[in-house]
């Protein structure tokens, strides 16, 4: 089968976030998009769900960086986080 090149530009830090889970997962980007245009062209649609995560919300990101801020000016009150049992 002929091969192609496809070019496409995205940030910076999510392209090495990208690489190093394809790595994690014991692939690179090139397998992991090629999965990604096999699937979406059998099934004929984006093969997940995309939608906003109402967590990234500008109200919600406000709220974030009000408590980051008053942490950092030692006025704002610590909260044990709960950790990932992975």
């Amino acid at each position: 089968m002929a091969q192609t090149t496809v070019s496409i530009r995205m940030d910076d830090e999510l392209k090495k976030e990208m690489e190093t889970t394809c790595s994690d997962l014991g692939m690179n980007m090139t397998t992991a998009f090629t999965i990604f245009a096999k699937k979406m062209t059998k099934e004929r649609r984006i093969p997940f769900e995309v939608s906003a995560d109402p967590f990234y919300s500008e109200e919600n990101m406000r709220h974030i960086h009000r408590g980051i801020k008053a942490l950092e000016e030692g006025k704002g009150k610590r909260h044990n986080m709960i950790k990932d049992k992975t």
